[in-house]
């Protein structure tokens, strides 16, 4: 089991009102699965995503990560999790446009305290991964938006994440990068990657093996693509 949520509940405070925005949230994602988490705007997909990602913490209830309560670690260890076992890539790309790409791709490496020697070697074989690298000399500003989130996937696998947790991917996209985008989730997935993905499109969420979907802050129902198994309530 890669995560597991338990009743996982959060709010955020106007002045001393607190303003609930999760629900009694249960999860759990196996490892090897691919999954999409959907739903529209406002129904606190960003939010349960950045509670995932450990970019936020539960007000209540238990979240456990590779086996580890995260609401027992401290703040390094949050970080150390982070850079290590969890692989962002983000909607708008979040590269460092004054940095080259083969820089962008090595930089989990740099902050790891990996020698450059090793950052760099690693991040010519992700680079060729992705089929850019003949692009690593290059800026960001030099690239397609296509070839930007490729970039961005190079740099959320190189530390070898045990998930990598993917923030609408192709909302910036054209329809053509998108499925490349796609493709190479398929690939990723088939050779062991965990996969979960944030996403408002219907479309984009049919990729993935297992969808669940989010409304309100609560999780309303999950199923399995390509089959009519449903579950309900309960943990998904």
């Amino acid at each position: 089991m890669v995560l597991e949520l338990n009743n996982i509940c959060k709010s955020y405070y106007q002045g001393k009102e607190p303003v609930p925005v999760l629900f009694d949230i249960n999860l759990n994602v196996d490892e090897g699965e691919y999954l999409a988490i959907m739903g529209p705007s406002g129904s606190g997909k960003s939010t349960l995503m950045n509670i995932i990602g450990l970019l936020d913490l539960q007000t209540s209830g238990t979240y456990k990560f590779d086996g580890q309560d995260v609401g027992r670690c401290t703040d390094n260890q949050l970080s150390v999790i982070r850079n290590k076992k969890i692989g962002f890539v983000f909607q708008n790309f979040n590269l460092l446009p004054r940095q080259t790409v083969i820089e962008n791709v090595a930089l989990p490496l740099l902050y790891a305290g990996v020698k450059k020697k090793e950052r760099m070697q690693r991040a010519k074989e992700m680079l060729a991964r992705v089929g850019l690298e003949d692009r690593m000399n290059f800026k960001p500003t030099q690239l397609s938006g296509g070839q930007k989130q490729r970039v961005a996937i190079a740099r959320a696998m190189i530390s070898h994440p045990r998930m990598l947790l993917a923030d609408e991917p192709t909302g910036a996209l054209d329809t053509r990068s998108g499925e490349q985008v796609m493709s190479l989730f398929q690939q990723l997935n088939e050779e062991g990657v965990t996969i979960v993905m944030i996403t408002h499109e219907s479309e984009i969420a049919s990729h993935a093996h297992r969808i669940v979907t989010i409304r309100d802050g609560r999780l309303m129902q999950g199923k399995f693509t390509g089959t009519d198994e449903k579950q309900e309530g309960g943990a998904l």
